[in-house]
């Protein structure tokens, strides 16, 4: 009978599992990232609603039932979250729940926030202002500096500092 040396056993058993397993987990790594974020965009970033109809759910999918209705097309919301189809999204007050990805839209929308607000010819609060804009008016954004945004709002254009819209994330510089 053949005497073994069990540190070699436990080496080479170590060396196959380890041969085994880290392809494994490098696999897994690499469709957990997929699965918690389909898309393959940023999470959070901000969309609008397609539609004036959509259905909120609990969950994410059908078979959950509806929180509540949104019925406002062009509406900013955040994606917070997505699985397969689905996206997690909450608004200006912070409601959230799921919606089908196919009632998002990418084009980006921003809305006036808390009191009537002055928008200007540029991104200066010393510049005249262009027109004012009502709590809840919604205006597409056509860029973003660092502190302002310039809205399309009923197809006329004017600055607005980000700190008076909902729809843009802080740090968000951009141009449409």
């Amino acid at each position: 009978m053949e005497k073994r040396n069990p540190m070699l056993h436990y080496l080479m058993l170590a060396m196959l599992m380890a041969g085994l397993l880290l392809p494994a987990a490098g696999h897994a790594q690499d469709q957990s990232a997929a699965i918690l974020n389909p898309s393959g965009l940023p999470v959070p970033r901000f969309v609008s609603l397609k539609s004036n109809e959509i259905n909120v759910r609990v969950g994410p999918g059908k078979r959950y039932p509806i929180r509540y209705v949104y019925r406002r097309a062009q509406l900013p919301v955040q994606i917070v979250e997505e699985f397969a189809h689905w996206r997690k999204i909450k608004d200006y007050e912070g409601a959230s729940g799921w919606v089908h990805k196919g009632m998002l839209d990418g084009k980006r929308t921003a809305m006036i926030v808390d009191k009537l607000q002055n928008l200007y010819a540029r991104p200066e609060v010393s510049d005249q202002p262009v027109m004012r804009a009502e709590p809840t008016v919604i205006g597409h954004i056509r860029a973003c500096l660092p502190d302002w945004c310039l809205l399309d709002i009923a197809e006329r254009d004017g600055w607005i500092r980000k700190a008076d819209i909902w729809g843009v994330g802080r740090t968000e510089v951009f141009e449409e």
